[in-house]
């Protein structure tokens, strides 16, 4: 039997914490400025990982790139007046928000 890894169990329990859930229920934390953006050739929870894990230099990367950013009031309001679900995570102190695919 396989075992796994310090990190592969992160990812594993970030994995757990993952949910779909409807945009309208995180206003709150998009109006403290704590959402986050993620594209969708990102996956989700290796994004949180590596926030959770520190990682400056790919977490740079990915926001020099245009990957990750703060959700923006335009995108915010579209979200909003379409109902939309979302997968969404918290990588202290950020709830990271992918839309479904």
């Amino acid at each position: 039997m396989a075992t796994m890894s310090p990190h592969d169990l992160s990812r594993a329990q970030l994995n757990l914490e993952t949910a779909q859930i409807a945009w309208r229920e995180l206003q709150r934390h998009f109006a403290s400025g704590a959402t986050i953006a993620i594209s969708a050739e990102l996956d989700l929870v290796e994004v949180a990982f590596q926030i959770s894990a520190d990682n400056k230099s790919q977490v740079t990367q990915w926001v020099d790139s245009g990957k990750i950013s703060r959700v923006t009031d335009a995108q915010a309001l579209a979200w909003y007046e379409s109902d939309v679900m979302v997968w969404a995570i918290v990588a202290r102190p950020y709830v990271l928000i992918q839309e479904r695919r």
